[in-house]
Protein backbone atom coordinates (compact mmCIF):
# COMPACT_ATOMS: atom_id res chain seq x y z
CA UNK A 1 0.00 0.00 0.00
CA UNK A 2 1.38 3.39 -0.65
CA UNK A 3 0.25 6.70 1.24
CA UNK A 4 1.18 10.24 -0.42
CA UNK A 5 1.36 12.34 2.45
CA UNK A 6 1.10 15.80 -0.40
CA UNK A 7 3.60 17.70 -2.34
CA UNK A 8 6.52 18.93 -0.36
CA UNK A 9 8.64 20.83 -2.92
CA UNK A 10 12.15 21.40 -2.29
CA UNK A 11 13.27 23.32 -4.80
CA UNK A 12 17.33 24.81 -4.77
CA UNK A 13 19.53 26.21 -7.66
CA UNK A 14 19.96 22.34 -9.26
CA UNK A 15 16.17 23.19 -10.08
CA UNK A 16 14.82 19.68 -8.82
CA UNK A 17 11.87 19.67 -6.42
CA UNK A 18 12.05 16.33 -4.70
CA UNK A 19 8.68 14.38 -3.70
CA UNK A 20 8.59 11.07 -1.40
CA UNK A 21 5.91 8.61 -0.40
CA UNK A 22 5.88 6.69 2.51
CA UNK A 23 4.76 3.31 1.91
CA UNK A 24 4.04 0.51 4.27
CA UNK A 25 3.53 -3.02 3.55
CA UNK A 26 5.44 -5.23 1.21
CA UNK A 27 7.75 -2.61 -0.99
CA UNK A 28 8.27 0.10 1.42
CA UNK A 29 10.52 3.48 1.79
CA UNK A 30 14.38 3.11 1.92
CA UNK A 31 14.99 -0.46 0.77
CA UNK A 32 11.78 -2.25 1.65
CA UNK A 33 11.33 -0.17 4.93
CA UNK A 34 7.81 -1.33 6.25
CA UNK A 35 6.51 -0.76 9.72
CA UNK A 36 6.79 -4.76 11.46
CA UNK A 37 10.08 -4.86 9.41
CA UNK A 38 10.99 -1.41 10.91
CA UNK A 39 9.95 -2.77 14.22
CA UNK A 40 11.69 -5.69 14.20
CA UNK A 41 15.29 -4.12 13.41
CA UNK A 42 14.82 -1.63 15.77
CA UNK A 43 14.94 -4.50 18.64
CA UNK A 44 18.56 -5.19 17.68
CA UNK A 45 19.86 -1.44 18.37
CA UNK A 46 21.31 -1.08 21.81
CA UNK A 47 19.98 0.30 25.00
CA UNK A 48 22.27 3.51 25.19
CA UNK A 49 23.93 4.65 28.63
CA UNK A 50 23.16 7.83 30.69
CA UNK A 51 24.15 10.69 29.07
CA UNK A 52 23.50 14.67 29.16
CA UNK A 53 21.45 14.61 26.34
CA UNK A 54 18.25 11.78 25.82
CA UNK A 55 17.52 13.43 22.48
CA UNK A 56 18.71 15.79 19.86
CA UNK A 57 16.50 17.91 17.30
CA UNK A 58 18.99 18.72 14.37
CA UNK A 59 16.78 21.37 12.57
CA UNK A 60 18.85 21.88 9.24
CA UNK A 61 18.60 24.63 7.18
CA UNK A 62 18.93 23.14 3.47
CA UNK A 63 20.51 25.68 0.71
CA UNK A 64 22.66 27.79 2.67
CA UNK A 65 21.62 30.06 5.56
CA UNK A 66 23.99 33.27 5.36
CA UNK A 67 25.84 33.41 8.55
CA UNK A 68 27.33 37.03 7.58
CA UNK A 69 23.74 38.54 7.71
CA UNK A 70 22.56 36.32 10.69
CA UNK A 71 24.94 35.22 13.37
CA UNK A 72 28.55 36.50 12.32
CA UNK A 73 27.83 40.65 11.27
CA UNK A 74 30.47 42.58 9.94
CA UNK A 75 29.69 45.94 10.43
CA UNK A 76 33.39 47.39 9.74
CA UNK A 77 33.18 45.61 6.02
CA UNK A 78 32.57 47.46 2.80
CA UNK A 79 29.03 47.88 1.89
CA UNK A 80 28.98 44.91 -0.91
CA UNK A 81 30.14 42.43 2.11
CA UNK A 82 28.45 43.58 5.42
CA UNK A 83 25.26 44.10 3.27
CA UNK A 84 22.35 46.11 4.58
CA UNK A 85 21.73 44.49 8.23
CA UNK A 86 22.83 45.74 11.17
CA UNK A 87 23.84 43.84 14.42
CA UNK A 88 21.89 44.20 17.70
CA UNK A 89 22.90 43.57 21.01
CA UNK A 90 21.67 40.52 22.55
CA UNK A 91 21.09 39.58 26.51
CA UNK A 92 24.87 38.32 26.54
CA UNK A 93 27.07 41.09 27.27
CA UNK A 94 29.53 41.12 24.35
CA UNK A 95 27.26 39.20 21.83
CA UNK A 96 25.93 40.57 18.37
CA UNK A 97 23.67 39.04 16.22
CA UNK A 98 21.45 40.14 13.05
CA UNK A 99 18.82 42.72 13.67
CA UNK A 100 16.01 40.61 11.80
CA UNK A 101 16.81 37.74 15.40
CA UNK A 102 15.29 39.98 17.58
CA UNK A 103 13.79 36.93 19.53
CA UNK A 104 16.50 34.82 19.20
CA UNK A 105 18.67 38.16 20.68
CA UNK A 106 16.35 37.87 23.72
CA UNK A 107 17.49 34.08 24.82
CA UNK A 108 21.67 34.68 23.55
CA UNK A 109 22.21 32.73 27.07
CA UNK A 110 20.54 29.63 26.07
CA UNK A 111 22.34 28.82 22.81
CA UNK A 112 26.24 29.17 21.73
CA UNK A 113 27.42 30.27 18.59
CA UNK A 114 30.33 28.44 16.53
CA UNK A 115 31.51 31.10 14.40
CA UNK A 116 34.46 29.11 13.25
CA UNK A 117 32.49 25.78 11.60
CA UNK A 118 34.28 25.16 7.66
CA UNK A 119 35.05 22.36 5.35
CA UNK A 120 35.43 22.43 1.82
CA UNK A 121 32.82 20.81 -0.16
CA UNK A 122 30.74 23.62 -1.92
CA UNK A 123 27.91 21.35 -3.30
CA UNK A 124 24.28 21.06 -2.06
CA UNK A 125 23.82 17.48 -2.52
CA UNK A 126 27.68 16.56 -1.39
CA UNK A 127 27.73 18.86 1.08
CA UNK A 128 24.33 17.83 2.54
CA UNK A 129 25.71 14.06 2.30
CA UNK A 130 28.99 14.86 4.11
CA UNK A 131 27.44 16.59 7.40
CA UNK A 132 24.77 14.26 7.77
CA UNK A 133 27.32 11.01 7.42
CA UNK A 134 30.99 12.64 7.95
CA UNK A 135 32.06 10.73 4.85
CA UNK A 136 32.75 12.37 1.75
CA UNK A 137 30.16 11.52 -0.89
CA UNK A 138 31.12 9.35 -3.78
CA UNK A 139 29.23 10.75 -6.75
CA UNK A 140 29.36 14.38 -8.61
CA UNK A 141 26.64 17.34 -6.77
CA UNK A 142 23.58 17.36 -8.34
CA UNK A 143 22.58 13.97 -7.48
CA UNK A 144 19.33 13.75 -6.50
CA UNK A 145 18.77 10.03 -5.58
CA UNK A 146 16.84 10.18 -1.64
CA UNK A 147 18.32 8.98 0.61
CA UNK A 148 21.61 9.68 -1.07
CA UNK A 149 23.82 8.37 1.49
CA UNK A 150 23.64 4.64 -0.03
CA UNK A 151 26.91 3.44 2.11
CA UNK A 152 27.67 5.68 5.02
CA UNK A 153 24.87 5.81 7.55
CA UNK A 154 23.73 9.22 8.75
CA UNK A 155 23.50 10.47 12.51
CA UNK A 156 20.26 9.86 13.15
CA UNK A 157 20.64 5.98 11.93
CA UNK A 158 23.71 5.42 13.81
CA UNK A 159 21.42 7.44 17.23
CA UNK A 160 19.12 4.82 16.19
CA UNK A 161 21.57 1.71 15.97
CA UNK A 162 23.58 2.50 18.81
CA UNK A 163 20.40 3.87 21.61
CA UNK A 164 17.46 2.53 19.90
CA UNK A 165 14.02 3.39 20.84
CA UNK A 166 12.98 4.16 24.37
CA UNK A 167 8.99 3.79 23.52
CA UNK A 168 6.49 2.84 20.95
CA UNK A 169 7.38 5.86 19.05
CA UNK A 170 10.46 5.59 16.46
CA UNK A 171 13.74 6.36 17.79
CA UNK A 172 14.46 8.18 14.20
CA UNK A 173 11.71 10.61 12.51
CA UNK A 174 12.81 13.05 9.89
CA UNK A 175 9.87 15.64 8.62
CA UNK A 176 7.97 17.17 6.83
CA UNK A 177 10.06 14.53 4.20
CA UNK A 178 13.34 12.61 4.05
CA UNK A 179 16.56 14.49 4.75
CA UNK A 180 18.67 14.36 1.53
CA UNK A 181 21.48 13.13 3.02
CA UNK A 182 19.53 10.96 6.28
CA UNK A 183 19.37 7.18 5.12
CA UNK A 184 21.03 4.35 7.20
CA UNK A 185 23.42 3.63 4.32
CA UNK A 186 25.07 0.22 4.89
CA UNK A 187 23.00 -0.06 8.36
CA UNK A 188 19.91 -1.37 6.67
CA UNK A 189 16.23 -0.29 6.56
CA UNK A 190 16.00 -0.87 10.14
CA UNK A 191 17.86 2.32 10.89
CA UNK A 192 16.11 4.23 8.00
CA UNK A 193 14.06 7.23 9.20
CA UNK A 194 10.40 7.05 10.03
CA UNK A 195 9.28 9.98 7.42
CA UNK A 196 5.98 12.16 8.44
CA UNK A 197 5.93 13.88 4.98
CA UNK A 198 2.91 15.87 5.49
CA UNK A 199 3.89 19.66 7.03
CA UNK A 200 2.21 19.89 10.33
CA UNK A 201 1.42 23.59 9.60
CA UNK A 202 -1.36 21.96 7.10
CA UNK A 203 -4.86 22.29 8.80
CA UNK A 204 -5.60 18.61 8.09
CA UNK A 205 -2.15 17.44 9.36
CA UNK A 206 -2.56 13.78 10.31
CA UNK A 207 0.67 10.85 10.65
CA UNK A 208 -1.81 8.86 7.89
CA UNK A 209 -0.04 5.50 8.81
CA UNK A 210 -1.24 5.88 12.57
CA UNK A 211 -5.37 5.92 11.37
CA UNK A 212 -7.28 3.00 12.36
CA UNK A 213 -7.76 1.10 9.08
CA UNK A 214 -11.05 1.87 7.69
CA UNK A 215 -14.09 -0.72 7.28
CA UNK A 216 -12.07 -3.48 8.74
CA UNK A 217 -13.33 -4.31 11.75
CA UNK A 218 -11.86 -5.68 15.52
CA UNK A 219 -13.20 -9.13 14.55
CA UNK A 220 -11.96 -9.08 11.05
CA UNK A 221 -8.71 -7.94 12.29
CA UNK A 222 -9.01 -10.97 14.94
CA UNK A 223 -9.42 -13.28 12.28
CA UNK A 224 -6.40 -11.87 10.03
CA UNK A 225 -3.95 -12.30 13.02
CA UNK A 226 -5.14 -15.74 13.30
CA UNK A 227 -4.81 -16.83 9.91
CA UNK A 228 -1.33 -14.89 10.23
CA UNK A 229 -0.94 -17.26 13.08
CA UNK A 230 -1.47 -20.31 11.62
CA UNK A 231 0.85 -19.80 8.26
CA UNK A 232 3.35 -18.88 11.30
CA UNK A 233 2.75 -22.49 12.40
CA UNK A 234 3.01 -23.85 9.09
CA UNK A 235 6.48 -22.18 8.59
CA UNK A 236 7.49 -23.53 12.26
CA UNK A 237 6.67 -27.13 10.86
CA UNK A 238 8.65 -27.13 8.18
CA UNK A 239 11.90 -25.40 8.59
CA UNK A 240 12.20 -25.82 12.78
CA UNK A 241 11.91 -21.80 12.83
CA UNK A 242 11.41 -19.51 9.80
CA UNK A 243 10.71 -16.05 8.43
CA UNK A 244 7.08 -15.67 9.87
CA UNK A 245 8.05 -17.01 12.85
CA UNK A 246 10.24 -14.41 13.29
CA UNK A 247 8.29 -11.90 12.22
CA UNK A 248 4.88 -12.18 14.36
CA UNK A 249 6.78 -9.99 17.10
CA UNK A 250 7.21 -7.23 15.07
CA UNK A 251 3.98 -7.44 13.27
CA UNK A 252 2.50 -7.49 16.66
CA UNK A 253 5.01 -4.32 17.35
CA UNK A 254 3.67 -2.50 14.18
CA UNK A 255 0.03 -2.93 15.23
CA UNK A 256 1.02 -1.47 18.84
CA UNK A 257 2.18 1.46 17.30
CA UNK A 258 -1.02 2.05 15.12
CA UNK A 259 -3.04 1.16 18.09
CA UNK A 260 -0.66 3.10 20.23
CA UNK A 261 -2.48 6.17 22.51
CA UNK A 262 0.91 7.41 23.38
CA UNK A 263 1.65 7.69 19.68
CA UNK A 264 -1.29 9.16 18.87
CA UNK A 265 -1.21 11.87 21.40
CA UNK A 266 2.59 12.44 20.29
CA UNK A 267 1.83 13.06 17.05
CA UNK A 268 -1.63 15.19 17.75
CA UNK A 269 -0.01 18.82 17.59
CA UNK A 270 -3.58 20.24 17.26
CA UNK A 271 -3.99 19.19 21.17
CA UNK A 272 -1.77 22.15 21.46
CA UNK A 273 -3.07 25.37 22.86
CA UNK A 274 -3.60 27.92 20.15
CA UNK A 275 -1.35 30.56 22.43
CA UNK A 276 1.89 27.94 21.94
CA UNK A 277 1.14 27.31 18.71
CA UNK A 278 1.07 31.01 17.80
CA UNK A 279 4.07 31.59 19.89
CA UNK A 280 6.02 28.95 16.95
CA UNK A 281 4.77 30.43 14.39
CA UNK A 282 1.97 29.07 11.51
CA UNK A 283 5.06 28.33 9.67
CA UNK A 284 6.42 24.73 8.54
CA UNK A 285 9.58 25.32 10.48
CA UNK A 286 7.49 26.75 13.47
CA UNK A 287 5.39 24.13 13.49
CA UNK A 288 7.86 20.90 12.90
CA UNK A 289 9.74 22.40 15.70
CA UNK A 290 6.57 21.98 18.18
CA UNK A 291 6.10 18.20 16.66
CA UNK A 292 9.65 17.62 17.74
CA UNK A 293 9.27 19.21 21.22
CA UNK A 294 6.14 16.73 21.06
CA UNK A 295 8.08 13.66 19.82
CA UNK A 296 11.09 14.04 22.27
CA UNK A 297 9.14 14.56 25.03
CA UNK A 298 7.19 11.43 24.07
CA UNK A 299 10.67 9.16 23.61
CA UNK A 300 11.98 9.52 20.53
CA UNK A 301 15.79 9.77 20.19
CA UNK A 302 16.29 12.41 16.73
CA UNK A 303 14.22 14.40 15.17
CA UNK A 304 15.47 15.95 11.72
CA UNK A 305 13.60 19.14 10.31
CA UNK A 306 14.65 20.00 6.67
CA UNK A 307 14.15 23.96 6.15
CA UNK A 308 14.37 24.44 2.75
CA UNK A 309 14.94 27.49 1.06
CA UNK A 310 18.56 29.10 1.86
CA UNK A 311 19.63 29.05 -1.80
CA UNK A 312 19.68 32.49 -2.21
CA UNK A 313 21.67 33.19 -5.66
CA UNK A 314 19.72 36.04 -6.30
CA UNK A 315 18.10 39.27 -4.35
CA UNK A 316 18.90 37.56 -0.82
CA UNK A 317 17.89 40.42 1.17
CA UNK A 318 13.93 40.61 0.57
CA UNK A 319 13.85 36.73 1.25
CA UNK A 320 15.79 36.68 4.42
CA UNK A 321 13.52 39.53 5.68
CA UNK A 322 9.90 38.38 4.90
CA UNK A 323 10.29 34.57 5.13
CA UNK A 324 13.04 33.25 6.27
CA UNK A 325 14.46 35.33 9.17
CA UNK A 326 11.56 36.02 11.14
CA UNK A 327 10.29 31.76 10.83
CA UNK A 328 13.99 31.26 12.30
CA UNK A 329 13.34 33.59 14.71
CA UNK A 330 10.22 32.83 16.28
CA UNK A 331 10.80 28.74 16.00
CA UNK A 332 13.73 28.64 17.50
CA UNK A 333 13.63 30.87 20.35
CA UNK A 334 9.84 29.19 21.06
CA UNK A 335 11.47 25.94 20.91
CA UNK A 336 14.25 26.90 23.48
CA UNK A 337 11.88 28.53 25.60
CA UNK A 338 9.15 25.88 25.94
CA UNK A 339 11.61 23.00 26.35
CA UNK A 340 12.85 25.01 29.33
CA UNK A 341 10.05 25.70 30.40
CA UNK A 342 9.22 21.87 30.62
CA UNK A 343 12.52 21.10 32.13
CA UNK A 344 13.68 19.06 29.09
CA UNK A 345 16.60 21.32 27.90
CA UNK A 346 18.91 20.03 29.96
CA UNK A 347 18.62 17.10 28.50
CA UNK A 348 17.77 17.63 24.51
CA UNK A 349 20.22 18.90 22.35
CA UNK A 350 19.37 21.01 19.83
CA UNK A 351 21.16 21.76 16.86
CA UNK A 352 20.55 24.54 13.61
CA UNK A 353 23.29 24.81 10.73
CA UNK A 354 22.88 24.38 6.85
CA UNK A 355 25.06 22.56 4.67
CA UNK A 356 27.67 25.75 3.79
CA UNK A 357 27.68 29.31 4.51
CA UNK A 358 27.04 32.06 1.66
CA UNK A 359 29.37 34.20 -0.14
CA UNK A 360 30.85 36.90 1.96
CA UNK A 361 30.68 39.41 -1.17
CA UNK A 362 27.18 40.35 -2.77
CA UNK A 363 26.98 39.41 -6.37
CA UNK A 364 25.47 41.02 -9.41
CA UNK A 365 22.68 39.62 -8.96
CA UNK A 366 21.78 41.20 -5.35
CA UNK A 367 22.69 37.32 -3.97
CA UNK A 368 25.12 35.21 -1.96
CA UNK A 369 26.70 32.11 -3.55
CA UNK A 370 27.71 29.10 -1.83
CA UNK A 371 30.25 29.33 0.86
CA UNK A 372 31.66 26.41 2.49
CA UNK A 373 34.33 27.54 3.92
CA UNK A 374 32.88 29.78 6.77
CA UNK A 375 29.48 28.64 8.54
CA UNK A 376 27.77 29.12 12.02
CA UNK A 377 26.25 27.01 13.87
CA UNK A 378 24.10 27.18 16.97
CA UNK A 379 23.96 24.82 20.15
CA UNK A 380 21.92 24.44 23.01
CA UNK A 381 20.75 22.72 25.90
CA UNK A 382 22.38 18.26 26.55
CA UNK A 383 25.42 19.51 28.20
CA UNK A 384 26.07 22.62 26.14
CA UNK A 385 27.63 25.01 27.92
CA UNK A 386 25.47 28.11 26.66
CA UNK A 387 25.86 31.85 26.65
CA UNK A 388 28.85 31.80 24.38
CA UNK A 389 30.36 32.48 20.98
CA UNK A 390 33.15 29.95 19.91
CA UNK A 391 35.37 30.71 17.36
CA UNK A 392 35.94 33.55 15.03
CA UNK A 393 36.07 34.58 11.24
CA UNK A 394 37.91 36.99 9.44
CA UNK A 395 36.86 40.58 8.98
CA UNK A 396 34.99 39.33 5.57
CA UNK A 397 33.61 36.19 7.88
CA UNK A 398 35.10 34.17 5.05
CA UNK A 399 37.25 31.83 6.95
CA UNK A 400 38.41 31.42 10.58
CA UNK A 401 40.96 33.00 12.33
CA UNK A 402 40.27 31.03 15.73
CA UNK A 403 38.95 27.40 16.79
CA UNK A 404 37.99 25.83 13.51
CA UNK A 405 35.48 23.51 13.98
CA UNK A 406 35.20 20.65 11.19
CA UNK A 407 31.86 18.15 10.50
CA UNK A 408 33.65 15.36 12.26
CA UNK A 409 33.93 17.91 15.41
CA UNK A 410 30.31 18.38 15.14
CA UNK A 411 29.60 14.79 15.13
CA UNK A 412 31.74 13.67 17.56
CA UNK A 413 30.46 16.05 19.77
CA UNK A 414 27.29 15.06 19.15
CA UNK A 415 27.51 11.09 19.97
CA UNK A 416 29.81 12.31 22.75
CA UNK A 417 26.59 14.08 24.50
CA UNK A 418 23.89 11.34 23.78
CA UNK A 419 26.72 8.90 25.02
CA UNK A 420 27.90 6.99 21.92
CA UNK A 421 30.97 5.48 21.97
CA UNK A 422 32.44 7.36 18.62
CA UNK A 423 34.98 5.16 17.95
CA UNK A 424 33.30 2.30 17.50
CA UNK A 425 33.61 0.58 14.08
CA UNK A 426 31.37 -1.21 11.59
CA UNK A 427 32.13 -3.62 8.88
CA UNK A 428 30.25 -3.16 5.64
CA UNK A 429 28.50 -6.39 4.02
CA UNK A 430 31.83 -6.54 1.76
CA UNK A 431 33.92 -6.27 5.55
CA UNK A 432 35.77 -2.74 5.23
CA UNK A 433 35.69 -1.19 8.65
CA UNK A 434 33.95 2.11 9.10
CA UNK A 435 33.90 4.16 12.05
CA UNK A 436 31.09 5.83 13.64
CA UNK A 437 33.38 8.92 12.94
CA UNK A 438 36.16 9.14 11.26
CA UNK A 439 38.67 12.00 13.47
CA UNK A 440 37.41 14.68 14.69
CA UNK A 441 37.30 15.93 18.25
CA UNK A 442 34.75 17.06 21.08
CA UNK A 443 34.53 21.06 20.06
CA UNK A 444 36.83 22.99 23.04
CA UNK A 445 34.70 24.88 25.66
CA UNK A 446 31.78 23.62 24.02
CA UNK A 447 30.21 21.60 26.81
Amino acid sequence: MIIPFGKSPRQSCDGVTRRQALRIGSSGLLSGLSLPWLMEMQAKAGTGRPAPAQACIFIFLEGGPSHIDMWDLKPEAPAEVRGPYRPIRTNVIGTMIGEHLPLCARIADKYTIVRSHSHNDNGHNTGYHYVMTGYRADFPDGNTRMPNNHLYPSIGSIISRELGARTTLPPYINMPHIMAGGGPGFYGSEHAPFVIETNPVEADFEVQDLRPLEGISASRQARRRRLLAEVENLERDRAGQGRARSMSTYYQRARDLMTSREARRAFDIRSESEATRRTYGYTGLGQCALLARRLVEAGCRFVGIDHSGWDHHSTIFPSLEKDMLPHVDRAYSALLNDLQQRGMLQNTLVVMMGEMGRTPTVNSAAGRDHWSQAQSVLFAGGGVRPGQVIGATDRRASAPTSDPVSVEDILRTIFQQMGIDSTRIYYTPLGRPVPIVDGGRVIPGLV
